[in-house]
């Protein structure tokens, strides 16, 4: 059985000589990982960087629980992205998150439309991006079923509740411009990764969010 379906790569894994484990979120599959047979090649791997947005044919199999992908295209170039240091390091920021947190075989209703909102708008921002990862964070959680209010972040957050309760409270647009040095915007984004942690049962540990705090300094 062969069924067209998009994708969202989180993660990569490679397969033996020439060929790769794509860890992915989709609409119909939720996060599941997909063999991509001939993707080692250096030619081949710009396709598969983190959040690219492809569109691929699956075929499903009795044989086996990891299906392989075929036929994979680009369905957005997202040269907003790509031609972006901040916005690249954003996006392995959070494919890194969403690879962690989502559990593979977990089909959270509306995620993958979220996700595909996100990462468009970061690739449409000309300029004031350096808190959308905070906002990314603040709004997974509520993706994820967690739906907190800001007093519930107050454990986690601290002496930075005000700030955080801004973010919660303010437009897309305002919340971008909320004043904050590199130190304070990659301490929130460490406590609500923590927040997360704590719903999720699980570690996190996000190595990515090292790039961020010295990038956006």
């Amino acid at each position: 059985m062969t069924q067209n379906t998009e994708l969202i790569v989180l993660h990569t894994t490679k397969f033996g000589e020439n060929s790769l484990v794509v860890h992915t979120l989709s609409r119909e599959y939720g996060r599941r990982s997909f063999l991509v047979k001939g993707a080692g090649k250096k030619s081949t791997m710009s396709l598969f960087l983190p959040l690219n947005m492809l569109e691929a044919d699956i075929i499903e199999t009795n044989k086996s629980t990891l299906f392989t992908a075929r036929n994979l295209i680009a369905r957005h170039p997202l040269l907003g992205i790509r031609s972006n240091m901040f916005k690249n390091s954003m996006t392995m920021f959070m494919s890194e998150v969403l690879y962690r947190v989502v559990k593979d075989g977990a089909s959270e209703q509306g995620l993958f439309e979220w996700c595909e909102r996100n990462i468009l708008m970061l690739d449409a921002i000309q300029t004031d991006f350096s808190n959308f990862h905070i906002r990314f964070l603040l709004e997974l959680a509520v993706a994820l079923g967690f739906s907190p209010e800001a007093q519930d972040l107050m454990p986690f957050v601290g002496d930075h509740y005000p700030v955080v309760e801004k973010f919660m409270s303010l437009p897309f647009a305002e919340s971008m411009l909320i004043p904050l040095n590199g130190q304070v915007r990659n301490e929130i984004a460490e406590e609500i990764l923590r927040y997360i942690e704590f719903h999720t049962e699980s570690a996190v540990n996000v190595n990515s969010l090292k790039v961020l705090r010295e990038l956006f300094v």
